[in-house]
C-alpha cells in the first residue's frame, strides 16, 4: 500500500479534525457535548488570568460556541473530571486517572511543584491538615487565615496554600469541586474510591505509552518529535513507539510537502485523511483562541504546521511584550491569521479589542473581515460584553468591519 501524500495545508485540516476546528458546530451544545469535547483534547489546561473568560473556558467556547460555563465545573463537581498536573494543571477525564497516577506516587519528579524539604519540616501541620479534612471534610484555602501581611505571587502563598498544593501533587488530596474558581480539597479516597494501587495501576512503561496514543489521538496529525509535549512527557526518542503503533495500525504513515521526515495520522482520522487525499478536506471555522489551547501551547508544532510563532506574554514584564498581555490567536479556515489583546468589561457590558495584528502576507478581504468580526461578536456576547470597543486595529479591516455593521 503506498503512503499518502499530503500538503501542508492538509496536513493542518487533519489537526483541526481532531481537535474539533476544522468546522463550527450547528447545534447547541449540552453538558454532554462538554465532556465528549475535553475527551477528543484528552485534556483541558487550567489558568486562573481572567481579562477574558479563564482559558478553559474559551478553549470550549471555540469549539463548542455558546455554552453554559457552570457546566463545566459540575462536570468536576460529579467526578467526570479530575484535575492534576498533565500538560501543566489540566482538567483530565476521569477514566485517565491511571495514566497520571504514577507522578502522584514519585512527587519529587514533579520539581518546583512538589518539595519534600517542605514535607519534612511542617510534617506536623501537613498531617492535621489531613486529620482535619478527613473529620470535618473539604476545605479551600480561603479557609485558613492568613498571618501576616499579605504578599505577591506564588511564592508567598500562606503555609496552609502550600500543605495544600504539596498534598495535591503528592495524589493524597484531590480538587472535590472549584467554588468561585477556587479549589476545594478532599481526600483522595474519597474523590476516586473505586481506585485500588495493586489492581488497578498499570506499569509506568505501559502509562507512558498510553499517554503517547492518546496524544496522537488528540492531535490527529504528529511527528515523533511532537508527542513528548502534550503530557510533559520526558524528552527522548519516541520514533520506535510510534512505528510499532503503525505497525499495529493506530497510526497511519504520511508524507508531506516540504518536511524531511514522514508524519502519521491517527487510524480515527481515516475517513478524514481520504477526503484530503481528494482535496475535499475544507475548513470553514473561525474563532478566537486561548493563548492555553492545545493547537498553540507548542511554539515549535504552531510553527511548524502554521507558520505562526507564538508566544504567552503574560508572564513577560510590560515593556517586554511585543504583543500584549493576553494575546488570543486568531483561526481563519485553517490558518492562523493573526492575533489580538482584548480585555472583558464586564460591568460595562464592553469588549475591548485592545489591538489586533495580522501575519505577514494575510490579505484583508470581505470574508476575512467578516468571518473575524462575527467571531468576535459572539465571543463578546458570551462575555456577556456585547458593545465593542476598538483599539489598534488595521485600518482597511476596521473599514470593512463598519462598512458591515453600518445600515444600508
Amino acid at each position: 500500500m503506498s503512503i499518502p501524500h499530503l500538503s501542508l495545508q492538509d496536513v493542518c485540516h487533519l489537526q483541526l479534525a481532531a481537535q474539533g476546528l476544522l468546522t463550527p458546530r450547528r447545534a447547541r451544545a449540552t453538558p454532554a457535548d462538554l465532556l465528549a469535547c475535553i475527551r477528543r483534547m484528552a485534556l483541558l489546561q487550567i489558568d486562573t488570568i481572567s481579562v477574558v473568560a479563564r482559558s478553559p473556558y474559551l478553549v470550549l467556547f471555540s469549539r463548542l460556541g455558546h455554552y453554559d460555563p457552570r457546566w463545566l465545573e459540575q462536570l468536576l463537581a460529579d467526578g467526570d473530571l479530575f484535575e492534576y498536573w498533565a500538560h501543566e494543571a489540566c482538567f483530565v477525564p476521569r477514566e485517565d486517572y491511571r495514566l497520571l497516577r504514577h507522578r502522584m506516587l514519585d512527587p519529587a519528579a514533579m520539581g518546583w511543584k512538589f518539595s519534600a524539604q517542605w514535607l519534612k519540616t511542617h510534617g506536623g501541620e501537613i498531617a492535621q491538615i489531613v486529620e482535619r479534612i478527613r473529620q470535618d471534610g473539604p476545605v479551600r484555602a480561603a479557609d485558613f487565615e492568613r498571618k501576616g501581611d499579605k504578599g505577591n505571587g506564588w511564592w508567598d502563598w500562606k503555609p496552609e496554600k502550600r500543605h495544600l498544593e504539596v498534598l495535591f501533587t503528592a495524589g493524597q488530596l484531590m480538587v472535590r469541586e472549584r467554588r468561585n474558581f477556587q479549589r476545594v480539597y478532599d481526600l483522595a479516597e474519597r474523590v476516586m474510591p473505586e481506585w485500588n494501587d495493586e489492581r488497578d495501576l498499570p506499569s509506568p512503561d505501559l502509562a507512558r505509552r498510553d499517554m503517547v496514543r492518546a496524544s496522537c489521538r488528540a492531535l490527529g496529525l504528529v511527528k515523533t518529535g511532537w508527542v513528548a509535549d502534550y503530557y510533559r512527557l520526558k524528552r527522548g526518542k519516541y520514533d520506535a513507539l510510534i512505528h510499532q503503533l503503525a505497525d499495529e495500525g493506530e497510526l497511519l504513515p504520511v508524507r508531506v510537502e516540504g518536511w524531511q521526515h514522514g508524519a502519521f495520522v491517527h487510524a480515527s482520522l481515516a475517513d478524514e485523511l481520504v477526503r484530503a487525499q481528494a482535496g475535499s478536506l475544507k475548513a470553514s471555522h473561525t474563532a478566537v483562541l486561548s493563548p492555553f489551547d492545545p493547537l498553540v501551547w507548542d511554539r515549535k508544532r504552531a510553527s511548524e504546521l502554521f507558520g505562526f510563532d507564538y508566544r504567552i506574554e503574560c508572564y513577560t514584564p510590560a515593556p517586554k511584550r511585543h504583543y500584549g498581555y493576553f494575546v488570543l490567536p486568531l483561526l481563519h479556515r485553517g490558518k492562523l491569521v493573526g492575533r489580538m489583546d482584548a480585555k472583558a468589561h464586564r460591568k460595562e457590558g464592553v469588549f475591548e479589542v485592545k489591538s489586533l495584528y495580522l501575519e505577514d502576507g494575510v490579505r484583508i478581504t470581505q470574508s476575512l473581515a467578516q468571518d473575524l468580526g462575527k467571531a468576535i461578536q459572539k465571543l463578546a456576547e458570551w462575555h456577556q460584553t456585547p458593545t465593542l470597543r476598538y483599539g489598534a486595529i488595521p485600518a482597511p479591516l476596521l473599514a470593512l468591519w463598519q462598512e458591515i455593521s453600518s445600515p444600508l
